[in-house]
């Protein structure tokens, strides 16, 4: 048994380290998309310019950083930014919940009271014993749920003709490769993506 581990958690170690010295990381994203066009689908070179929430021009820097990473993703599938005449508006939002974990959270380990907190029941020649544990220490750092979520609006009838969500828990902060990676993710498909959710994951550098 001892050998079987041996060789298993040198399996894992291996591939671990491969992944680290690799210079890539995986941005995993689970994408639902929607579509309802009004007419005709939009084609190469179709114009458009953006839309955004009074919540979205307080925060103007950052709006700016997304909006430009969201350009980069829209011209790859063929939308054209023209402000001066544009055909549809798109609408980009982007939330980050930082998450905290206990110690080991991934491992689901709980012993020698350095696990989840607990209560145990114990008994012996000498009587029983109750009580409570707690792990040592403080918390892993947390891990990021990241929720992107972009629409494209029908400027000749008002109506939301495309919609889609990226969804990515990630234990790195937000950069703007991995806001990138959720982009080019949530539009996988475009103009026509197919029904339900996918799994999507896009290599990004270190």
């Amino acid at each position: 048994m001892k050998r079987v581990l041996a060789a298993l958690f040198s399996i894992a170690f291996l591939a671990f380290f491969m992944t680290g010295c690799s210079g890539l990381r995986l941005v995993q994203n689970d994408v639902t998309a929607f579509y309802s066009w009004s007419s005709a689908p939009p084609g190469p070179g179709t114009p458009y310019r953006f839309e955004r929430l009074p919540s979205q021009q307080a925060a103007v820097g950052r709006q700016d950083q997304i909006e430009g990473l969201a350009r980069t993703a829209l011209a790859k599938v063929g939308m054209a930014l023209d402000p001066a005449a544009p055909r549809y508006s798109v609408q980009v939002r982007v939330s980050t919940l930082a998450i905290e974990r206990w110690p080991y959270d991934d491992f689901g380990y709980s012993g020698f009271g350095f696990g989840r907190p607990g209560m145990f029941l114990g008994g012996g020649n000498r009587g029983a014993a109750f009580g409570m544990s707690f792990p040592l220490g403080f918390s892993e750092p947390p891990y990021y749920r990241r929720e992107l979520m972009l629409l494209v609006r029908d400027l000749t009838t008002s109506q939301v003709v495309y919609e889609t969500r990226s969804v990515s828990d990630d234990v790195q902060p937000e950069t703007q490769a991995a806001l990138s990676a959720m982009l080019d993710a949530a539009l996988r498909g475009f103009p026509q993506p197919p029904p339900g959710t996918r799994r999507i994951n896009v290599e990004i550098p270190r």
